[in-house]
């Protein structure tokens, strides 16, 4: 009776979305403790579904008693398990944070559900169309949550992601419709053996649908150049809606992207059509130095790692496109490690802005003076993003090199070398705004001369002067409008970052932020550095379905 976890852990989000709704039309402050209950509760039953899958591996279920082909089929092995259990503790963590920072009110926690059961389910789902519902149900909850703290600029950012996501959406569709013409069927793996029973790989019908539901999923994914979406989407969005959507949207768009390309069309398919996959490969390969130069040249922090999305997911959507073992390994590790990391660098960054109002690089000024440990947590997931040795950053870029250089080397030309070169030219990229993070934290002292640390009142800026907001891409005396109403976070008397009026205490650090998320934060610091030290237990977890893809 195990298999009746995967449809609880689509069910009970999903369930649990109603009542607030339900309820809140008679308690106004019931929807918390709903959404508490319905994560601990999913996270609960992802950790049984983790168990069942060690002990005995991987295993399915026939929603409705309708067998596969024809019914609707829930399956868990190694790869959803690792994607499962990242949806449901990014989940209850970040529930912590939007208590304290908001949005609040029933229909928040409401949508928050419904998208962690979208989430869910597309992660564990073993049909194509129910995964379009699923893309769909999670697609319509990060529309109405990007909007969600009301703003003008936040509901335009959201319209814009409508807008993408909807064409992306319909893109996958047709995708779906294609190949079910071509196999009359849209169970997965029913799909996989129908291509090779009825159409072939070269069929016009399959590489159309291929190259329909690639499209589409990239859209989602927010790879160059169909990325306009996500970086007005991450800085309008309220910070702990950026917190849950950065980690777990695009990451579990990628997920079925991996799942798509080796489970349904499979590796042969990749041989097959060397076009397709060398298109692939090139749009992502422009997408992570693309993604990483922009990023570089953003002073809005939000922005920055927005942009920064862009060249990581450009890493794995290479990784996928490489169709080799080794590259493969770190397109997964990467997948996972991308959703760790980001999910702490804007909870990081969410901390600050609650407790200290800093939203721009040039206003955390000795920030690790007036809150080290945030900082300092901020600043070890940043280098790790970098890809400094031990953390899962390194190990996930270095897995899809080594693929990239041993597919250059065994035939697949000047394309392979140049996804290695790109990485490495990302690297420099992502290094140099990190570093200029870093600098800002532990090195731009207070009280220095010149733009390092002004004194208050002296109307000394660094150099901002009344531009401040020209190095945010030209955004001017609009800064106050487009950052939350504050053109300038207060400093102290020694020219730190001043706590916002109302900051959160602790009682065990001097951060003025919240207890629970600043735990969260080092749990995701810990848990970004203890994964660096698992090279051979990854390639070891992952082995099974690397083994089923490439058989």
């Amino acid at each position: 009776m195990t298999d009746v976890l995967l449809p609880l852990a689509v069910v009970v989000p999903i369930v649990a979305a109603t009542l607030p709704l339900a309820l809140g039309l008679r308690y106004d402050r019931v929807g918390w403790p709903i959404a508490a209950v319905g994560t601990t509760a999913v996270a609960g039953i992802a950790a049984a579904i983790a168990a069942e899958v060690v002990a005995n591996g991987p295993f399915d279920h026939a929603l409705g008693g309708f067998l596969p082909p024809v019914g609707i089929e829930l399956v868990a092995d190694r790869l959803t398990v690792a994607v499962l259990l990242l949806v449901a503790a990014v989940s209850v963590a970040t529930l912590a944070f939007a208590r304290v920072a908001g949005p609040r009110g029933n229909p928040f926690y409401s949508a928050y559900l419904l998208l962690v059961g979208g989430l869910v389910g597309m992660t564990l789902t073993g049909d194509l169309f129910n995964l379009f519902v699923f893309l769909e149900i999670t697609g319509l909850t990060t529309y109405a949550l990007i909007a969600s703290d009301r703003s003008g600029a936040s509901a335009y950012a959201s319209l814009k992601y409508l807008v993408v996501g909807t064409v992306g959406a319909s893109l996958y569709l047709l995708g779906v419709g294609y190949v079910f013409l071509a196999t009359g069927t849209l169970n997965m793996l029913d799909v996989q053996a129908q291509i090779v029973a009825q159409a072939g790989y070269g069929d016009p019908l399959v590489r159309a649908s291929y190259a329909f539901i690639v499209t589409g999923l990239a859209l989602k994914i927010a790879i160059f150049p169909v990325h306009s979406w996500q970086p007005d989407a991450y800085q309008r969005a309220p910070d702990s809606v950026t917190t849950i959507v950065a980690a777990l949207v695009s990451t579990t768009s990628a997920y079925a992207l991996i799942r798509v390309t080796y489970t349904v069309f499979t590796v042969d398919f990749l041989a097959a059509n060397e076009g397709i996959a060398t298109a692939l490969l090139v749009v992502s390969t422009v997408s992570i130095v693309a993604g990483s130069a922009l990023a570089a040249m953003q002073s809005n922090l939000k922005r920055m790692f927005a942009y920064s999305s862009v060249a990581q997911f450009g890493m794995i959507g290479a990784a996928v496109a490489l169709a080799n073992e080794t590259a493969l390994l770190g397109g997964i590790v990467h997948l996972i490690g991308h959703g760790i990391m980001k999910f702490g660098l804007f909870l990081g960054i969410g901390l600050l802005a609650l407790g200290y109002g800093t939203r721009q690089m040039e206003d955390l000024t000795s920030a690790a003076r007036a809150a080290p440990y945030t900082s300092g947590g901020v600043a070890v997931l940043g280098l790790a993003l970098v890809g400094i040795p031990p953390s899962i950053g390194f190990l996930g870029k270095w897995y899809i090199g080594v693929g990239a250089v041993d597919a250059g080397l065994a035939g697949g030309g000047a394309v392979g070398i140049a996804v290695a070169a790109a990485i490495f030219v990302s690297t420099l990229f992502t290094l140099s705004y990190v570093a200029r993070l870093l600098e800002r934290f532990y090195f731009a002292g207070a009280g220095l001369p010149g733009d390092h640390g002004e004194v208050p009142g002296t109307g000394d800026d660094g150099g901002r002067g009344d531009d401040h907001a020209a190095t945010d891409g030209g955004r001017g005396d609009d800064h106050a409008a487009t950052d939350g109403g504050e053109a300038s976070p207060a400093k102290t008397a020694d020219g730190l970052p001043a706590p916002v009026e109302g900051a959160p205490r602790s009682s065990l650090v001097p951060d003025r932020v919240p207890t629970a998320p600043l735990l969260a934060l080092g749990l995701a610091v810990l848990a970004t550095v203890a994964l660096g030290f698992g090279g051979f237990a990854l390639a070891e977890w992952f082995d099974p379905f690397l083994t089923e893809a490439f058989a």
